[in-house]
C-alpha cells in the first residue's frame, strides 16, 4: 500500500511539473509578444490618438482610455495576453482590480462561446451574458475603489515617448522578467497539485465537499461535477469535459443555462485569479463580488423560468 501511495505521489507530481512546465511555456508565447507590443504602443504614443473613439466607454467603467487595450486583447484572446499588457502600462491599482474583475468574468470569449453553444447555450446569449455581467459587476465595485488603494503611476503613458527606445526596452524587460517568475511559480504549484489530487481520486471526494455550495449558488447536485470543472480548470481547459459530460442529454435545458450562465461569471477560480494577484491585487475582490453576481444571477433565472411556467 505504501509503495502504492508513493508511486501516486510520483507520477502526480511527474505529470504535474510536465503540465506546469509546458503550461509556463505556452503562456510566454503568448505574454512575450503582446507586453513588447504594449509597451511600444505606451511608448510612441499611439494610444492617446484613439481616445476620442475609446474614451466613452472607458469612462463609464471608471477606467482611463488605454485601459481598452488589455480589455480588448482579453476578451478577443485570453487572461494571459492581458495580463501582459497591464504589467507594463500605467495604472492604479484600483484601475487594475476593475480591469481584473472584468477580465475574469469577459475573457476568451470566441473560443469559450463556442464550447458553451456545444454544450447547452447559444454562442451569442453566452457571449452577451458574459459581458453585460462584466459591465454590472464593475459599475457596482467601482465606488468602493475610487478613494484609496492606488499607486504611484510610473510614468505618464502621453510622455513615454520621449524616453530613449533603449531604456522603454530595459523596462519593459525587467518588468515582464519579474511577471514571468510569478506565473512560473504559479503554474507549476497549481497544476501539480492538481494532479496528485487527480491521481489520488480525491477529486470526487473535493466535489462532495462542495455539495452545500452548489445550493448557495442556486444549482442542482447533479451539476456539481460540471460546475467543478469550470470552476477548477475554467472554460477552455475544462471545455472537453464539460461537452462530453452533457451529450448524454441527462440534464434539462434550464439545468445547463443556469450552469453555464454561473459558470460564465466564475470559471477557472483557481489559476486567473492568482495570476492577477501577482500584480498585488486583492483576493476579495477578484472573488467575491463575481460569486455574488452569480448567485443573483442564477436566482433571478429561477424566478423567470418560473414565471414562465405559471404563465403557460
Amino acid at each position: 500500500m505504501a509503495t502504492d501511495n508513493k508511486a501516486m505521489w510520483q507520477a502526480g507530481i511527474k505529470t504535474g511539473l510536465k503540465k506546469g512546465w509546458d503550461g509556463f511555456l505556452w503562456i510566454m508565447k503568448i505574454v512575450l509578444p503582446i507586453s513588447f507590443f504594449t509597451a511600444l504602443l505606451a511608448w510612441s504614443g499611439w494610444l492617446n490618438q484613439l481616445d476620442f473613439l475609446l474614451a466613452p466607454a472607458m469612462d463609464l467603467l471608471s477606467l482611463p482610455t488605454m485601459a481598452a487595450l488589455p480589455l480588448i486583447i482579453g476578451m478577443l484572446a485570453n487572461i494571459y495576453g492581458a495580463l501582459a499588457a497591464m504589467a507594463v502600462l500605467p495604472f492604479t491599482t484600483a484601475q487594475m482590480t476593475l480591469m481584473g474583475i472584468f477580465l475574469l468574468t469577459a475573457h476568451n470569449l470566441i473560443q469559450e462561446g463556442i464550447i458553451q453553444a456545444n454544450s447547452g447555450l447559444h454562442p451569442v446569449k453566452a457571449t452577451l451574458f458574459r459581458l453585460g455581467a462584466a459591465v454590472a459587476t464593475v459599475l457596482l465595485v467601482a465606488p468602493f475603489l475610487r478613494d484609496g488603494q492606488t499607486m504611484a503611476i510610473p510614468v505618464d503613458v502621453a510622455t513615454t515617448a520621449a524616453i530613449p527606445f533603449l531604456q522603454m526596452v530595459k523596462e519593459w524587460a525587467w518588468a515582464t522578467l519579474e511577471l514571468s517568475i510569478k506565473i512560473f511559480l504559479i503554474c507549476m504549484s497549481l497544476l501539480t497539485l492538481l494532479e496528485i489530487l487527480k491521481a489520488g481520486g480525491w477529486i470526487t471526494n473535493i466535489v462532495k465537499l462542495f455539495s452545500p455550495f452548489l445550493k448557495i449558488m442556486g444549482l442542482d447536485k447533479k451539476l456539481g461535477f460540471l460546475w467543478m470543472t469550470a470552476i477548477v480548470f475554467g472554460l477552455a481547459y475544462g471545455g472537453a469535459v464539460i461537452v462530453e459530460e452533457t451529450k448524454d442529454g441527462s440534464l434539462s435545458k434550464q439545468d445547463l443555462e443556469m450552469l453555464h450562465l454561473s459558470i460564465g461569471i466564475n470559471h477557472s477560480m483557481v489559476e486567473d485569479p492568482a495570476l492577477f494577484m501577482s500584480l498585488g491585487l486583492s483576493a476579495f475582490w477578484l472573488y467575491v463580488p463575481r460569486l455574488i453576481m452569480a448567485i443573483v444571477t442564477v436566482r433571478l433565472m429561477r424566478l423567470w423560468f418560473r414565471f414562465k411556467k405559471n404563465e403557460h
